[in-house]
């Protein structure tokens, strides 16, 4: 018989839920750092498709944005409870220093009766010169740069950062919430490209598939890291409007 079996789906003694079918595989009975990943809510930016990046602070969040970071707490607020019960409720919330990610961290916060702490490893790509300007315009300037940017990872804009790069520094961001303890559960409130970074190094795909991940505003992602880098993602992208009153 083999020295490594299966860790059973549950542990009587342990208190904890059983596993749920399709978890990620394991060996062992290791306990991750669970991270809640929260995108901004909606901003005028988002709207008019402008990229929108940690070259400056604003735009705040619209109305309707306000709205869906309500929706994200509500949601965040179930991580424990009666949704993925075999995490732990939220103990701690990071945020980016930009206004969007400080107001949608600062409602969920509210409504989790936590602090907000301020972490610029989160914070969105910087996009240099492209900030502010839509896809379209920045064909029209830089022709032929966007689309690789995308889909190689290694390109960099000028004055700004390339995906590659993006994931370099989340990566560090997420070795530092695994050396702070495991067998908890913190919510990060970031961005689109940052987001799509962090699902991206904890699943160990390369760079130019991250943008083939959709985050939409005020979704919800959750990565469980494990000390051997074996992560496990449990959840991509969904989106916190339509799951109850706020």
């Amino acid at each position: 018989m083999s020295d490594h079996q299966p860790v059973p789906a549950s542990d009587p003694g342990s208190g904890r839920a059983p596993k749920p079918s399709g978890s990620g595989v394991r060996f062992d009975d290791e306990q991750p750092v669970t991270v809640v990943l929260v995108r901004h809510g909606q901003t005028t930016m988002t709207v008019a498709r402008g990229y929108s990046g940690s070259g400056e602070p604003g735009p705040p969040l619209d109305e309707h944005g306000r709205d869906q970071a309500r929706a994200a707490a509500v949601l965040v607020d179930r991580v424990g409870r009666d949704l993925w019960g075999d995490i732990h409720y939220p103990s701690q919330i990071i945020a980016s220093p930009m206004v969007r990610t400080q107001e949608t961290a600062g409602i969920v916060a509210a409504r989790l009766g936590l602090p907000v702490q301020v972490d610029a490893t989160f914070q969105e790509a910087d996009f240099g010169q492209w900030q502010g300007l839509t896809a379209a315009q920045i064909e029209e300037r830089w022709p032929g740069q966007l689309a690789p940017w995308h889909t190689r990872g290694d390109l960099v804009p000028p004055g700004g950062e390339s995906i590659a790069q993006v994931g370099d520094r989340v990566r560090r961001g997420l070795d530092g919430l695994i050396e702070a303890g495991t067998d908890r559960t913190v919510v990060v409130v970031s961005h689109a490209v940052a987001i799509r970074a962090v699902l991206g190094v904890a699943m160990g795909a390369q760079p130019s598939s991250w943008s083939q991940l959709r985050v939409a505003p005020a979704s919800l992602s959750i990565v469980r890291l494990f000390p051997d880098k074996r992560h496990e993602i449990a959840v991509v992208g969904v989106p916190s409007e339509g799951w109850g009153a706020v």
